[in-house]
């Protein structure tokens, strides 16, 4: 398998040097030449299996080449072997035809666990193999940074930096990546938002002297690994409820798009997703733009579901390069558009996306108001973001295809939102229950990419 370009113009690669690389040298982001395709009968054959079985079989077809079947299995196995579920994605149930997608059982409670501790696992090999040595640096707005704190502390061929918007997460979220004690990984403060972070992530990578230097990898949404192990959970989800005998939709909370593109993938590859529903906060570009405003960047509204305050969705980018028939220099020139604030999508790549996407918007308060619902008639507490897509896919769906919903962080970790909705106090596990007593190791920056590539330059292992 080979990937490309969103943007047409960097070399193609191996699935181990597009995970290693990040973000493609045009700055466009990677994608499979092909997308494989599953037939009736093995995605029939997916149905009772173990989590771990159907990983594998479904993300093979995306890593053979680089590396043997037994290799791959044993690094799924170890992936997934520290989640606190046996099921690692189970289901319930929330309404008539509504199913909830339970996606925090993993190390630290959010569903970029499932990507997260994959990847730590197919670095480790490949840079092993390699004999070599990388300086993960990652943005984030507050779960994706933990998850991969979690997944690469320790490792002796990796040092981590992980960038997020100082006073823009929650408590939890920060202590669980300010508390590890480990030399390799760090925690930076950054005075702007998420985009900003964001923004200086891809300088990073625009900057080939930096990037080279200290052989720059990222493990943002960006890296297509992170996509892939994504798409398991729509597949293990879906025949759970009866595919693929039968259709079914998701909605899906997001601000990066990167987890709902993992479920357009999965409906290329044969899995019968009707409608894929974008669930989004006041932060709404997404939701604008499905709505035909075209995709213009506003200012991030601070909000109590801050994963997804987001203004800039990377990985929108891969939808809009299959809307416009693969077109990599129709993607360029709306990437350079997007710069000076946005642009309008054409008439035929809106009903490309449309063919597949729905979308909603949730206001603070009925995202409140949802969480204390959904505690009192269904699935207990849950999470803003969670209540965000419940909301959402309460308003979409229908009484003959199966609504899945995705549950994308334990209500832990946001717990005065959810005590302001609720009236409870969401506990961490007990593994966690002494996080506000650990020490934290955090450095504020500020938002200057100048700074930011200093510090890391002269935070690296030797």
């Amino acid at each position: 398998m080979k990937y490309i370009s969103t943007r047409g113009q960097a070399p193609e690669l191996t699935f181990e040097e597009a995970m290693l690389t990040g973000l493609a040298r045009d700055g466009g982001l990677y994608l499979p030449a092909e997308i494989p395709v599953m037939s009736h009968d093995e995605i029939a054959a997916l149905a009772g299996l173990p989590y771990e079985e159907i990983a594998f079989r479904v993300m093979w077809p995306y890593v053979s080449g680089s590396f043997t079947e037994q290799e791959f299995k044993d690094i799924v196995a170890r992936a997934y072997e520290g989640f606190g579920h046996d099921a690692r994605a189970p289901i319930k149930q929330l309404n008539e035809n509504h199913f909830l997608l339970e996606l925090f059982h993993g190390p630290t409670l959010a569903f970029k666990d499932f990507a997260m501790q994959l990847i730590g696992q197919l670095f480790q090999v490949a840079l092993k193999r390699r004999n070599d040595r990388v300086t993960i640096v990652g943005a984030t707005s507050g779960d994706t940074g933990s998850a991969a704190i979690e997944a690469f502390r320790g490792l002796d061929a990796v040092d981590v930096f992980i960038l997020y918007p100082h006073g823009r997460v929650s408590e939890v979220q920060r202590r669980q990546m300010t508390t590890p004690a480990d030399s390799n990984v760090h925690a930076l403060a950054v005075d702007g938002d998420f985009d900003d972070c964001q923004a200086a992530l891809k300088d990073m990578f625009n900057d080939f002297d930096f990037r080279d230097g200290v052989k720059l990898a990222g493990v943002n949404s960006i890296n297509f690994a992170r996509v892939l192990a994504q798409i398991v959970y729509y597949f293990s989800a879906a025949v759970s409820v009866g595919a693929p005998h039968r259709k079914v939709s998701f909605t899906v909370p997001t601000g990066n798009f990167g987890d709902i593109f993992a479920g357009y993938l999965a409906k290329r590859m044969g899995l019968p997703i009707d409608r894929l529903v974008v669930a989004t906060n006041q932060n709404d570009i997404l939701h604008r733009c499905l709505s035909g405003e075209g995709y213009f960047k506003g200012d991030t509204i601070p909000s109590i579901s801050p994963s997804m305050d987001i203004q800039v969705s990377s990985n929108f980018e891969r939808a809009l390069y299959y809307a416009y028939g693969e077109d990599g220099s129709a993607v360029a020139q709306l990437m350079d558009e997007l710069k000076s604030g946005g642009f309008n999508v054409s008439q035929g790549a809106m009903e490309a996306l449309r063919e597949s996407f729905d979308s909603g918007r949730v206001s603070e308060d009925e995202t409140l108001e949802t969480i204390k619902h959904t505690l009192a008639h269904s699935a207990g507490l849950v999470c803003p973001h969670s209540a965000i897509g419940i909301k959402v896919g309460e308003d979409h769906r229908t009484a003959d295809v199966p609504m899945i919903t995705l549950a994308t962080a334990h209500p832990a970790k946001f717990p005065a939102a959810v005590e302001k909705a609720s009236g409870e106090h969401p506990p961490l596990p007990s593994r966690m229950s002494d996080l506000y007593e650990r020490p934290e190791r955090v450095t504020r920056i500020a938002n200057d990419l100048g700074a930011l590539e200093d510090h890391i330059k002269g935070h690296i292992a030797e």
